[in-house]
């Protein structure tokens, strides 16, 4: 018994002792709560994970076998506040997997993610639990409570709802079998995208083939292929920042019709990477899943608790916007087609020569070229506009933290402080690409802001991208698109930093998807105003402001090509719809699947859609299924938003910015999203502000 009892004492001193030298299990120990990413180590998260999931379970069980009757406090405010270990280490494991993976991160995300998974159901499967939000719901109206509360209380509810918690105990085994094998099968789809992205590198070793290239362009593959080993050689990657340069100005059709299809191809090569088996499973399971919740569709139960509400409200929206789109786009084809013509060589416009007959174009009729820019859009300066823009707009200073650890040293850290000095919050900026890294750009809540027993406990964000990177002779210059992305993620960040909730799950960008993006979105139609731009587009070299001439040519240009960046993008958003549109579990072959989807649209063949199935992460494994749409739903919001301060004359109008302070970047999901845009805007929005900023009417 006295051995027994000896072994046991050292157990658990051993456990102490792995519980100190785990960062997650302590307080982070700086004035702003930062993780020590210099102190966690891949062996932390798995012990982490587990201890997160058992605390959580312990306190959801006390809420669920309380002898209490429910109230609001004992019930809905304990579930919000619980799992407070597990979020802490979800956040930053997940940050990582998406922009610093490696090999030992995702055997724990292949191990976690079923732990998780099952963790969610034994939540939202918990009938005792539910019986209590059940009785709170039913007596809402009673029990005196803010709007906030009250919409808590709903938001609860209805997760239950969703969850599965009003089925059958069969019916419910059956749903902890689906999440668990479609949570692995989203995991997988990313994996492979991410292994097919990395694994492409165009090698070219003749400098005859880069002809037409910047030599900006020039030294990045250089250095990239330094970085892989092919020093004096050139290398292109599928990460937008190598190739569509190349497919800008390239003389080389066949280098530029490579490259193009080795990025529209990724993960449809056949392969172990290939993802066509896995999007066939991730829909039968989706399909499986609504369904046994009472949905005919993915895509009617995903978009029950959206704005739209229903898959008809968007397909009639797409329409709207999708007919003028198209036809601007087939007006604009046949322009490109007219310059092929004259060169003299008897091609037909193809989706790879969309790109480099267009910068043609837009130098012909604006005299603009988009590398001319590049040299005035240094990173760090652009930056630092979007800094001084929410200075001006919200009364915010950001400060450069340098003896803060980061995750990576690309990765820079910033404390970011109201008018009257008060923290908001901690801001991260990651911007370059490389191989830990998904493509694409997105914002991240390491930690969001909430209130509790009297703090205000203030959010950690982070901004991260793959822009062009820095050479050895030139610092990071960006192009046109790159900056307009910086400033919409920034948007996001701000969503994220200014909330003033105080319930986690409210706070920042916990909104409706379709409602999410308003806020970023909103960021980006001071990108090119010209007064915005004399802040920040100053040459690299030189530090002269760009000239007027310059940033009229841009204004002159702001609807070109308008046609295919519509089309493009709307493509998607119905490729999505049709995909979460399925009523059966049936094996479907998904390039057909595809193929008939764009030919029902009226898809033309100069245009290949944004994103193809087999790479579409936002929907596949990115939280964006049936919900693709929202990038154009919110820009008809942020179209009418921002004329709230072209109507007032002053781009910078304080009083304006305040009022979508207040009403919108504060209230998260607080309250409903259109009746947040009804307080700061006064009017319902009109989709005609989306067609003509677009210059589609």
């Amino acid at each position: 018994m006295k051995k027994l009892t000896f072994i046991i004492m050292c157990g658990l001193l051993l456990m102490g002792c792995a519980k100190n030298d785990n960062p997650f299990f302590k307080a982070y120990e700086n004035k702003y709560g930062a993780p020590p990413f210099d102190q966690i180590k891949p062996e932390h998260y798995m012990p982490a994970f587990k201890e997160g999931i058992k605390q959580q379970q312990a306190e959801i069980d006390a809420i669920a076998e309380s002898k209490d009757a429910p109230t609001f406090a004992n019930t809905i405010e304990a579930l919000d506040y619980s799992g407070v270990l597990l979020n802490k280490v979800s956040a930053v494991f997940f940050n990582l997997y998406s922009a610093e993976t490696n090999e030992d991160l995702e055997k724990i995300a292949n191990e976690v993610s079923p732990m998780l998974s099952e963790h969610n159901d034994n939540l939202y499967l918990n009938e005792k639990l539910f019986a209590r939000v059940k009785t709170l719901f039913d007596s809402r109206a009673k029990l005196g409570l803010t709007p906030e509360q009250n919409r808590l209380l709903e938001k609860y509810h209805r997760d239950f709802i969703r969850s599965g918690a009003a089925l059958t105990a069969e019916q419910k085994e059956k749903l902890r079998a689906i999440n668990k094998e479609l949570g692995l099968a989203e995991l997988a789809f990313g994996q492979n995208v991410l292994a097919e992205t990395n694994a492409y590198k165009k090698v070219i070793d003749k400098k005859e083939d880069l002809v037409g290239l910047p030599e900006g362009v020039i030294e990045a593959a250089a250095a990239d292929a330094k970085e892989a080993g092919q020093e004096g050689k050139w290398v292109f990657t599928t990460q937008k920042a190598s190739f569509i340069p190349v497919l800008q100005y390239s003389q080389n059709r066949e280098l530029r019709k490579e490259l193009l299809m080795a990025y529209t191809m990724r993960a449809n090569n056949g392969n172990a990477n290939d993802n066509k088996t896995l999007i066939n499973k991730i829909m039968k399971l989706r399909v499986q899943k609504s369904q046994l919740l009472g949905f005919e569709t993915p895509a009617a139960f995903i978009l029950d608790d959206t704005m739209a509400k229903t898959p008809k409200t968007v397909y009639d929206f797409l329409a709207t916007v999708w007919t003028p789109a198209v036809a601007r786009a087939k007006e604009e084809a046949a322009e490109l087609q007219k310059l092929m013509d004259a060169e003299g060589k008897g091609e037909k416009l193809e989706a790879w020569d969309w790109w480099y007959y267009s910068e043609k174009l837009r130098k012909a009729k604006y005299d603009l070229d988009e590398e001319q820019l590049r040299p005035y859009f240094k990173l760090e300066n652009v930056r630092q506009g979007m800094f001084d823009l929410v200075g001006k707009l919200y009364g915010l200073k950001l400060e450069k933290l340098d003896s803060m650890p980061t995750y990576h040293p690309d990765v820079e850290m910033f404390k970011v402080t109201d008018a009257d000095g008060s923290l908001i919050g901690v801001l991260y900026t990651d911007y370059f690409p490389r191989a830990g890294k998904r493509a694409g750009a997105w914002m991240e809540n390491i930690t969001p802001q909430y209130k509790k027993d009297g703090v205000n406990y203030r959010p950690i964000i982070v901004n991260v991208g793959n822009f062009t990177k820095p050479t050895k002779d030139k610092p990071s210059l960006l192009n046109m698109d790159e900056v307009e992305t910086m400033f919409h993620e920034f948007g996001h960040a701000l969503h994220g930093l200014l909330t003033q909730c105080t319930y986690p799950s409210q706070s920042g960008t916990s909104v409706s998807r379709d409602f999410v993006e308003l806020p970023s979105q909103i960021m980006e139609n001071w990108c090119f105003e010209p007064a915005v731009m004399k802040t920040y587009a100053k040459h690299y070299q030189t530090g002269e402001v760009m000239p007027q001439e310059l940033m009229d040519k841009i204004q002159k240009a702001g609807t070109f090509n308008q046609g295919f960046t519509m089309t493009e993008l709307l493509s998607a958003s119905l490729l999505d719809m049709d995909y979460h549109s399925l009523k059966d579990t049936a094996n479907f072959d998904v390039e057909a699947f595809e193929k008939a989807s764009m030919e029902r649209i009226g898809m033309i063949p100069e245009i290949i859609v944004r994103y193809r199935s087999t790479f579409f992460n936002h929907i596949f494994t990115g939280g964006y299924s049936a919900g693709y749409y929202s990038y154009k739903w919110a820009e008809v919001l942020d179209a009418d938003a921002y004329q709230a301060f072209v109507e007032s004359g002053d781009i910078y109008n304080v009083k304006v910015a305040t009022a979508f302070r207040k009403n919108v970047l504060e209230k998260g999901d607080s309250e409903d999203p259109m009746k947040l845009y009804l307080n700061f805007r006064g009017a319902q929005p009109n989709p005609d502000a989306l067609l003509k900023r677009r210059g589609l009417k």
